[in-house]
């Protein structure tokens, strides 16, 4: 198994296995490594979306961007790449959409706390976990073999005080090590009680769930971008970049995302100036005005996550498959997360190119994993009607 393939496999299901972790079970390290990787079942179904033609492709915009958003102009693109490196990434394959508008910029804590103090919200990593939840995602867990008193409202943090010199990379859940469950973390809290976002209001909000970015998208009106909207404009209109920018991944020698910069776990060199989470805006746009799309917090996006959806995708406005599939983890949901985080480094995680894909727990937070949303001229359309 490749780092990368490795990283993946523990970010999907990192909080669960964290979790059990935390409240001491024994043998979850040998059964999640075994897990025997069922065969592929053709996708059968799909959701809201066609392979015919149909009318032309929507390319103006047709009204001014909503504040904080830009216009994607509709068009055709090659999605995923052919590298073998990256099976789930294959096959390359023509991907048609319609235009749509999309945040500029990750959704912010100020943004974000907009939405809590309108509505009241609970995040589920300021709720306690249940236990029936976690039995169910771990065959053969005894659900009276976890305590109580270990089910407390937390969410994932990298630990920095893990041991070097007991430090294994032999194998598949080695970064298990090097995360924690930190009890009280949370949106407010993004690495426990004693933090705050005070400093931070301009900074992506991170420790929200898939159900968490679903319901501020729903009271915004928005939603999350498929899969394909997010690697379309990333791109920025540019056919076979590797980055939001172009294939050079530090131009003029200059750091243009906020990743690890070092051997991961061992040395982060800090050189694009950032150890955790950047405010917003603070590198260049893409050319379609997007920013971080590529380090800084990974993004939720709509679909579920399966590896071998690119073979079964319609070409115009895919919206994933019907059912999620992780064979590393197949009792788990996953949805798509694009755009890697701050802890990316080239010794560990690569996600910060615009074709990489992972997947995460859809009732997991992490601490460097956010969201963004896109409106359609149809969703704008409905709202402007029920006015």
């Amino acid at each position: 198994m490749t780092l990368w393939r490795c990283h993946r496999a523990v970010m999907s299901g990192m909080v669960l296995g964290l979790l059990v972790n935390s409240l001491c079970l024994t043998g979850c390290e040998n059964s999640a490594g075994s897990l025997a990787e069922p065969a592929l079942q053709p996708v059968i179904d799909q959701v809201s979306a066609s392979s015919s033609p149909g009318p032309p492709l929507l390319v103006e915009a047709p009204a001014d961007a909503p504040s904080g958003m830009v216009w994607i102009p509709g068009g055709t693109f090659q999605m995923g790449t052919e590298d073998a490196k990256h099976p789930d990434e294959s096959p390359a394959h023509p991907v048609s959409l319609d235009g749509f508008w999309m945040d500029a910029t990750e959704v912010t804590n100020r943004q974000f706390q907009e939405f809590v103090d309108a509505t009241g919200y609970v995040t589920t990593a300021e709720k306690a976990p249940k236990a029936e939840d976690i039995a169910a995602q771990v065959p053969g867990l005894d659900i009276n073999s976890i305590p109580a008193e270990n089910l407390v409202p937390g969410s994932i943090c990298f630990n920095p005080r893990f041991d070097p010199a007991k430090l294994r990379k032999d194998y598949a859940l080695w970064p298990y090590q090097v995360w924690k469950y930190e009890k009280g973390a949370n949106w407010r809290h993004p690495e426990g009680e004693s933090s705050s976002i005070a400093e931070r209001m301009d900074h992506p909000v991170v420790h929200v769930s898939w159900d968490d970015a679903m319901a501020y998208c729903e009271w915004k009106g928005h939603r999350l971008p498929t899969e394909a909207e997010w690697e379309y404009a990333a791109r920025g209109g540019h056919s076979g970049w590797e980055f939001p920018w172009g294939n050079e991944r530090n131009p003029a020698g200059k750091w243009l995302n906020n990743i690890w910069q070092g051997s991961f776990p061992e040395e982060n060199r800090n050189e694009d100036g950032f150890i955790q989470t950047a405010p917003v805006k603070s590198f260049p746009p893409n050319d379609y005005g997007l920013y971080d799309l590529s380090g800084n917090v990974w993004e939720w996006c709509y679909d579920w996550y399966r590896p071998d959806y690119y073979a079964q995708s319609p070409e115009r406005n895919p919206f994933g498959p019907a059912e999620s599939l992780d064979p590393q983890e197949p009792s788990i949901p996953k949805r798509v997360q694009r755009g890697g985080s701050f802890m990316c480094s080239d010794t560990y995680c690569i996600g910060y190119r615009v074709a990489a894909r992972m997947k995460g727990d859809v009732q997991s937070g992490t601490f460097h994993c956010g969201f963004r949303t896109v409106l359609t001229p149809a969703m704008q359309a409905k709202q402007i009607a029920r006015r």
